[in-house]
C-alpha cells in the first residue's frame, strides 16, 4: 500500500465517529504482529523508540535521524498507518520544520509534536513544564507549513491537563485548534469530567493518551470526539520478559526444543514473508 493511502486511511479514523486503539510499534517484526493483530493504526512512541533503538530511557538522548530510520523501517514492513510521536519536533520550531520534512519523508500517515520543554531543564528534578503558548503556536505553524503532502496528519500534543490543569489545557489546545492543526493529542487527562470540560471547547479530532481505566469506553470516548485512544506500551515489557526468561531457561542448561510459548516455524516464516522470497527467487533468480 503506498503512503499515501495509509495517510487517507489515518484521515478517515479522524473524520469517523468512533474511536480506535492503536497497537503499539518498535521495529518491523513487532509492526507486522500488530497488524495481523486486527490493528487499523500503528504508533511509534519516543520512549519505545528510545528502548529498542538505544535500549535507553525516554530522556530525548535518541536523535531525528534515529528516529525516521527506525519509522522508515517500520513502514516498509506492513501497510499499517503510522502515527508518530516526534516529541518537541528535537529543537525550536525551524528544527520542527526538519523534523516534518525528515518524517513525512519516511512514510509516517501522523505525527505529533508537543509543547513540553524537553529535554528536562537543569536543576528541574525531572518535573515536566511547558514551553510558554506563543512558542507552542509557532511550532505547530511551522509543522503545518512544512507539510508537503496534504493528507499526512500533524497533531498538536500537550501535556498540559497533567502539568498545569484544564484550563490551561483548553487554553492550549483552544490556541493550537485556531492554527489549524489535524488533531489534538492530549496527555495527562486524569478524569472522565475533566475530559468532558475539555472536549466540549474542541472541535477538532482528540488523541488521548496515558487515558485511565475508567476512560477506556471507546463508545464514549467516541462521542467526546476521541478518534484515537492510547493503551500504553506494556505490550513491549511483556515481549521483554518473554525474551528474558527464554534466554535464561538456555543459559540455565534447557534444551531449545523444550522452551515454552514458542512461536511454529510456519509462524515465523510468515512474518518473514518467506512465501513472497521464494516467489521472487523463482521469478529473478531461477529464469524459466
Amino acid at each position: 500500500m503506498r503512503f499515501s493511502q495509509r495517510r487517507k486511511n489515518f484521515r478517515a479514523i479522524l473524520n469517523s465517529a468512533r474511536c480506535v486503539h492503536p497497537g503499539s510499534v518498535a521495529d518491523p517484526m513487532t509492526a507486522r504482529v500488530t497488524q495481523e493483530a486486527g490493528f487499523e493504526v500503528g504508533i511509534f512512541a519516543g520512549s519505545v523508540a528510545s528502548m529498542a533503538v538505544l535500549a535507553a530511557p525516554d530522556l530525548i538522548v535518541l536523535t531525528l535521524s534515529e528516529f525516521a530510520d527506525q519509522a522508515r523501517r517500520i513502514g516498509r514492513a506492513c501497510d499499517l498507518p503510522l502515527l508518530v510521536d516526534a516529541d518537541h519536533g528535537y529543537g525550536n520550531a525551524l528544527n520542527v520544520r526538519r523534523t516534518v520534512e525528515e518524517l513525512e519523508m519516511a512514510g509516517v500517515a501522523a505525527l505529533s509534536i508537543e509543547d513540553t520543554v524537553l529535554p528536562n531543564l537543569y536543576g528541574s528534578g525531572g518535573k515536566a513544564s511547558l514551553i510558554s503558548l506563543e512558542e507552542g503556536i509557532g511550532k505547530m505553524k511551522a509543522a503545518l507549513d512544512a507539510r508537503i503532502d496534504p493528507d499526512l496528519a500533524i497533531a498538536g500534543r500537550s501535556s498540559a491537563a497533567g502539568i498545569a490543569g484544564v484550563d490551561e489545557a483548553i487554553r492550549r489546545a483552544t490556541a493550537y485548534q485556531e492554527v489549524g492543526v489535524d488533531a489534538l493529542f492530549l496527555v495527562g487527562v486524569k478524569t472522565r469530567e475533566d475530559l468532558e470540560t475539555i472536549a466540549k471547547e474542541l472541535t477538532t479530532p482528540i488523541i488521548l493518551g496515558s487515558a485511565s481505566r475508567e476512560m477506556m469506553d471507546r463508545d464514549w470516548l467516541a462521542s467526546l470526539g476521541v478518534r484515537v485512544c492510547l493503551q500504553g506500551h506494556k505490550v513491549h515489557a511483556a515481549a521483554l520478559e518473554g525474551f528474558m526468561r527464554a534466554q535464561t531457561a538456555l543459559a540455565n542448561g534447557t534444551h531449545p526444543d523444550d522452551l515454552e510459548n514458542v512461536a511454529s516455524g510456519d509462524t515465523m516464516k510468515r512474518f518473514m514473508r518467506d512465501a513472497d522470497y521464494s516467489d521472487w527467487t523463482n521469478a529473478f533468480l531461477e529464469g524459466d
